[in-house]
């Protein structure tokens, strides 16, 4: 497989990704990671992300409109989808499921390094009640030589955020409400006029 991919993800795109599961806490929810290769493929830059659903997951339809609407908005900024990120229902699933394995194919299909990040509730709620940690809330998967998605583990190095103090802010924003501000693809798609891109969600 060569050298292992380093994950970098900005605020942002990080803190839009938990403020849709916050969204939603009743619910799985997914979205797509989009960004760039740098250093020699060896650093994959999440850029941005985009909130895809909270009740057509796994929908073939709404997902293959959904990625070819966010690949034309993002390829005119440099930008490509470069992975996907998944919050399971149950607060005790922290098992990466075989809808979001298949969603993920389809993505590495195109993206070889794509990167799977799923939410893992206990720390988030950790972080919630000690706001100390300063590390992504957020397993990562790659796949391996077999072609399987696999639990990255202890490797801390291998994801990290651009921003030290995306944890903190994440929290102000929580406890604000900002996460009720947060429109995905589902909300798009029952009124086009929802901006799915989130433009004016930091400002």
């Amino acid at each position: 497989m060569g050298i292992k991919a380093t994950y970098e993800i900005h605020q942002n795109a990080y803190i839009k990704l938990i403020l849709h599961a916050s969204k939603h806490k009743n619910s799985a929810v997914n979205g797509i990671l989009v960004g760039r290769v740098s250093g020699d493929a060896a650093v994959v830059e999440i850029v941005e992300s985009v909130p895809l659903f909270h009740s057509q997951i796994g929908v073939l339809p709404p997902l293959e409109i959904a990625l070819i609407m966010i690949e034309e908005y993002y390829c005119d900024k440099g930008l490509s989808i470069v992975g996907y990120f998944h919050a399971n229902e149950r607060f005790d699933d922290s098992e990466l499921g075989n809808g979001a394995k298949n969603i993920a194919d389809h993505i590495s299909g195109y993206f070889p390094q794509a990167a799977v990040l799923l939410l893992d509730n206990k720390k988030f709620e950790t972080l919630s009640k000690e706001g100390k940690d300063r590390s992504p809330v957020m397993q990562l998967f790659t796949k391996d030589a077999s072609g399987s998605w696999k639990l990255v583990g202890s490797d801390a190095s291998r994801l990290k955020i651009k921003q030290p103090s995306a944890n903190v802010i994440l929290l102000d924003y929580i406890s604000s409400g900002k996460w009720k501000d947060i429109i995905d693809f589902d909300d798009h798609l029952n009124d086009i006029s929802k901006d799915w891109v989130n433009t004016e969600l930091f400002n």
